[in-house]
């Protein structure tokens, strides 16, 4: 519509604005661009297109998780220790999307550093969820899931360590991929953990989710952990008769909410009635659901605590002034450290303790020895199928406070999710339906490099099933009761 002029680019991006001032309440971004300079950016992008230059995302606006920095953009990870970081360049992701013709619409709230299951622990309020205000949204990546689902832009980048893209993609009702480890690129995602975290795309249709990793998958010669792939087009697409099988353990696990299992199994079996695929039944093992969990905390927590080492104040971290001169070293490190949300602090704790002398081959080399037979046991668990099907929430979304005031009941929220992290494989967040009135999701997964063929699948279910319903049109004007589910 832009670029054949049925649309002008200043009544789009007002549009998009305006659904944004209508959803203030959600608190779903910390820096939103200027409009007029997102106005004068897609107008050279729309001009440059309709002149023939390749830009297959020309016109499109997307929002960004505050954890992936941008050249010129505030990037503070939610977190008053980088309140006043300006990147002096942009992520990979970033620069691909840019390239194609995206433009960056603003930087999304989240979990401070990524270390959350709800978007309540940033340093700049929690975010609400676009159904019920007063209910989360899931974490960490909240802010994208929203922007994605009240349609503020086109497409939001978040990044998955445990859940954090699949787990607000289905509070919120939109579509959330966790690409397989090393397909796309974390050159400049601020590190939480890093042999867990992926960048991925979240969306209200599943072909906005292809379009985008059509730009952002493939090797990058400045992250070594990326796969020597061509991209997007190389990956195996989806067979003619997909074999798709229910994880039953996990959909019987007492951590997950009956609701929501009962929610998963109708949508697979709607698949085999209204498609024609074939459906199984699969288990991967009680030992190895009830271990995946406190491994992947253990590992995350450990390299959570190595890579947060950085913010001192002299390299990383607030600059000098906002503390006192001429006081002793441990002064200054404390007086910095104290930038840290508790929960971050929290997580620096217990993964130097996992890290400590005594404890690291009780915890953390254990946790790695379990994280080996996980990915042994889900890699066989998919030789035999196409994709395998299990929640992508272990409950409906809980009201905001409920779930922080205990970190065992937060860290259970990611029970279903962890398990494609610690294997490395892909996972995609699919709406299911709901459960008194909020959405709840399911997760496609598969082995490595199947991204495509899951995407394709995603797309061939909202084609048929129309998963994706829209969230009220004014969200802050909402009033959720025992009625209507809050």
């Amino acid at each position: 519509m832009l670029l054949s002029g049925e649309l002008s680019v200043d009544e789009y991006v007002a549009r998009i604005y305006e659904v944004i001032r209508k959803s203030e309440c959600l608190n779903a971004f910390i820096t939103l661009r200027k409009q007029e300079d997102v106005e004068k950016e897609l107008r050279s992008v729309v001009e440059r297109a309709s002149r023939g230059d390749n830009l297959p995302l020309a016109g499109v606006l997307v929002a960004v998780k505050d954890n992936i920095v941008t050249k010129g953009l505030r990037t503070t990870c939610a977190s008053r220790m980088l309140e006043e970081f300006i990147p002096p360049y942009n992520a990979t992701v970033v620069e691909r999307l840019v390239r194609a013709g995206a433009v960056i619409l603003g930087k999304t709230n989240m979990d401070e550093f990524a270390m959350g299951s709800t978007s309540e622990l940033s340093a700049y309020g929690p975010v609400g969820n676009p159904w019920c205000p007063s209910r989360v949204p899931g974490g960490s990546s909240g802010g994208s899931a929203v922007a994605a689902a009240i349609g503020a832009g086109g497409v939001a980048l978040g990044s998955d360590t445990g859940g954090s893209i699949r787990l607000p993609a289905a509070w919120s009702g939109v579509y959330g991929l966790k690409p397989t480890y090393g397909l796309v690129s974390r050159y400049g995602l601020v590190a939480y953990a890093d042999s867990l975290e992926q960048i991925g795309p979240l969306a209200r249709h599943p072909r906005d989710i292809a379009m985008v990793m059509e730009v952002i998958a493939g090797f990058d010669e400045r992250d070594s952990t990326t796969l020597r792939i061509g991209g997007w087009r190389e990956l195996p697409s989806r067979p003619v008769r997909p074999r798709i099988a229910i994880l039953r353990d996990l959909l019987e696990h007492p951590g997950v909410d009956e609701r929501v299992a009962k929610v998963v199994e109708k949508m697979v079996y709607r698949l085999s009635e209204s498609l024609g695929w074939d459906i199984g039944e699969v288990k991967l093992g009680s030992e190895i659901l009830d271990l995946a969990l406190p491994a992947y905390y253990v590992i995350a927590m450990s390299e959570a605590s190595s890579n947060l080492a950085r913010y001192t104040g002299i390299l990383y971290g607030p600059p000098g002034r906002k503390i006192v001169d001429n006081v002793p070293w441990t002064r200054w490190f404390s007086e910095v450290r104290k930038l840290f949300g508790w929960e971050v602090k929290r997580r620096i704790f217990m993964g130097a303790f996992a890290l400590s002398a005594g404890y690291r081959d009780a915890l953390y080399e254990k946790a790695l020895i379990i994280r080996r037979r996980v990915k042994d046991a889900v890699l066989r668990v998919l030789k035999n199928w196409d994709a395998v099907v299990l929640p992508s929430c272990v409950s409906p979304p809980p009201r905001k406070g409920e779930a922080i005031g205990d970190p065992l009941r937060m860290y259970a929220l990611d029970l279903a999710n962890v398990i494609a992290n610690l294997a490395g494989v892909p996972a995609l967040a699919v709406p299911a339906g709901t459960v008194d009135g909020l959405p709840v999701g399911a997760q496609l997964i598969s082995q490595p490099l199947n991204d495509r063929l899951l995407v394709e699948l995603a797309i061939e279910i909202e084609d048929h099933l129309h998963l994706y319903r829209e969230p009220p049109e004014e969200p802050c004007k909402v009033k959720c009761g025992e009625a209507d589910g809050e």
